[in-house]
């Protein structure tokens, strides 16, 4: 393992590519990933806002076609091992689900059981 290598990180071995001033594969699909982002929050945005049910169903099929493109990215660049994640501590993991199940107390349906 590397030593700058956090042990928590989960990560593919990494598809090397030239080190140049041009931009390479991992570059270009680096740039797509972060536009794909950028534009499902744009979209988002425009989702909570739009007046018109017509105009919204438009907005919600690029939406959704956008999401599903930044995530066939995201999955390129995870098996490529260009993007690495960290693992969830378990103690924290389980914190926040006591947190938020105590929220579903403060809710009105009652038990604080989702209907």
């Amino acid at each position: 393992m590397n030593q700058n290598q956090n042990p928590n990180t989960i990560q593919n071995p990494e598809t090397q590519v030239n080190k140049t001033p041009q931009m390479n594969d991992r570059d270009f699909t680096n740039d797509i990933l972060s536009t794909e982002k950028y534009m499902t929050d744009a979209y988002s945005v425009a989702l909570n806002e739009a007046s018109h049910q017509s105009l919204y169903q438009d907005i919600l099929a690029a939406f959704n076609e956008t999401q599903n493109q930044q995530r066939e990215f995201y999955n390129l660049m995870f098996k490529k091992g260009w993007y690495k994640v960290e693992a969830a501590d378990q103690q924290k993991l389980q914190q926040s689900y006591q947190q938020f199940q105590g929220y579903t107390n403060q809710l009105p349906y009652g038990n604080g059981q989702m209907q």
